[in-house]
This record gives structure tokens, C-alpha cells and sequence, in this order.
């Protein structure tokens, strides 16, 4: 197992913050936030135990669907996030593939809207997730390509990863969002 150095660490941290102030900005102007986004620690631990899996089926169709391979991330996000929420103590080792719909990783953001989320595929409120998450996934492609990191390499590898690392968050805040958790500052005085 190799480890990455300081610089590379450094540079893929700002990365990573960048594309998430990007995407946020991105969400708050279709969905009227203040640029703060609710989440839960819970639901973040659960992705570094998704990720590898997810990157299994993801990586290999980032030169055909690229932006599929980026999206789905967030429906992923949505589906740990709506679980969390229903009832932890069942769903918190959910199996990752049963995110799959018939087709497995194919239709995995439809069985998500549909089985988990439980949203008609028709409807407007899928229609718009479905949008929200292309633009996002579209913008997040943009950003990396503008780095002009050299395809297949380490680097690029693990500036994708920090890509999906911040689509997942995303959706899982859009989730929260959904369900009626907000962010709010809370003056608290001093003691």
C-alpha cells in the first residue's frame, strides 16, 4: 500500500474544497440554501465503507459515462441519508448492493428514487433530483477536467475519489434537506 506525499495530500485537499464550495454554490441556487448544507456524521462515516465498492463499478465507466459514474455517488448519498433517518440500527450496514435496481449499477439512481426514496420515477420531484444531479455531476466533470491532471494516473484517481467523496455528501445533504433537517447558526452565550 503506497502512501501519498504532503504536497499531493495538500493539493488534493484543496481540490476537494474547492469542488464542494462549486457544487454547493451550484445547489443553492436551484434549491434556495444560504450555502449551508445539513449532515451527519453518521451518514459520512458510512461512505468510506461504500467507497470501494462504489469505485468497483464507478471507475471503469468514466470514459463512457462519465458523468453517471459521478452522479450516481450522490443517489448513494440520498439513499444512506434517508436510511439514517427511517431507522439506523436496521439500515446502517445495508449491503451496497442493494442500491442496485434489476439491472445492478445500470439503474441504480432509478431503484434508489423509486424503492428507497420511494418517488414515482414520474414524477416531479424525481424529474428535478434526476436534473440536479446531471448538473451537479456535469459541473463536477468540468472542474476536473480543468485541472488537466494526466488521465489513468495516481493523481487522477484520487482527484476522482475526492470528487465522489463530495457528490455522496451532497446527496446526502439534498436528502436531509428533503426531509426537513436545515442548518441553522445558534448564538449560544458565554458562560
Amino acid at each position: 500500500m503506497s502512501t501519498i506525499s504532503k504536497d499531493l495530500s495538500e493539493y488534493l485537499l484543496s481540490f476537494e474544497n474547492r469542488v464542494n464550495e462549486e457544487l454547493v454554490k451550484l445547489c443553492s441556487s436551484y434549491i434556495k440554501i444560504e450555502g449551508i448544507l445539513p449532515s451527519s456524521q453518521d451518514v459520512e462515516k458510512r461512505w468510506a465503507e461504500l467507497a470501494p465498492e462504489y469505485m468497483a463499478d464507478a471507475v471503469p465507466l468514466i470514459s463512457d459515462y462519465p458523468t453517471v459514474s459521478i452522479a450516481w455517488a450522490g443517489y448513494v448519498g440520498m439513499a444512506v441519508a434517508h436510511d439514517w433517518d427511517d431507522d439506523w440500527s436496521i439500515y446502517h450496514d445495508r449491503p451496497y448492493t442493494q442500491f442496485y435496481g434489476s439491472r445492478g449499477f445500470d439503474d441504480l439512481d432509478e431503484n434508489i428514487l423509486e424503492n428507497i426514496l420511494r418517488l414515482p420515477l414520474e414524477s416531479q420531484e424525481a424529474t428535478d433530483i434526476e436534473a440536479m444531479m446531471r448538473r451537479l455531476a456535469q459541473k463536477a466533470l468540468t472542474i476536473l477536467r480543468h485541472e488537466n491532471i494526466e488521465p489513468q494516473s495516481r493523481t487522477a484517481f484520487y482527484a476522482y475519489s475526492r470528487v465522489l467523496n463530495v457528490m455522496y455528501r451532497l446527496g446526502a445533504s439534498m436528502q436531509l434537506l428533503r426531509m426537513g433537517y436545515v442548518c441553522q447558526k445558534v448564538n449560544l452565550p458565554l458562560c
